[in-house]
C-alpha cells in the first residue's frame, strides 16, 4: 500500500512537471512571437515615417521670476488636457 501511494505521488509529480514545462514552453513561444511582431511593426513604422517613433523628452516649463503660479484648478485642468491623471 505504501508503494502504491509513492508510485501515485511520483506519477502525479511527473504529470505536474510535464504540465509546468509545457506552460513555460508555450509562454516562451508566445513571447518570441510577440517580440517578432513588435519589432516588425516598429521597423515598418520607422521606414514609413522616416523618423524615430519614440517621442523626444518634453521640456519642463520654468517660471520666470516674479511670475505668479497658476491656480490649482487651472493646473489640474492642464494636467487632464495633457492626458495625465484620471
Amino acid at each position: 500500500m505504501a508503494d502504491s501511494l509513492k508510485e501515485k505521488r511520483e506519477r502525479e509529480g511527473a504529470q505536474a512537471r510535464a504540465q509546468y514545462e509545457a506552460e513555460v514552453r508555450a509562454a516562451r513561444e508566445k513571447t518570441a512571437r510577440l517580440r517578432e511582431l513588435r519589432l516588425a511593426r516598429e521597423a515598418a513604422d520607422k521606414t514609413s515615417t522616416g523618423t524615430n517613433s519614440i517621442p523626444t523628452a518634453v521640456k519642463k516649463k520654468r517660471r520666470k521670476k516674479g511670475q505668479e503660479s497658476e491656480a490649482l484648478s487651472e493646473w489640474l485642468a492642464n494636467q487632464r488636457k495633457d492626458g495625465r491623471g484620471s
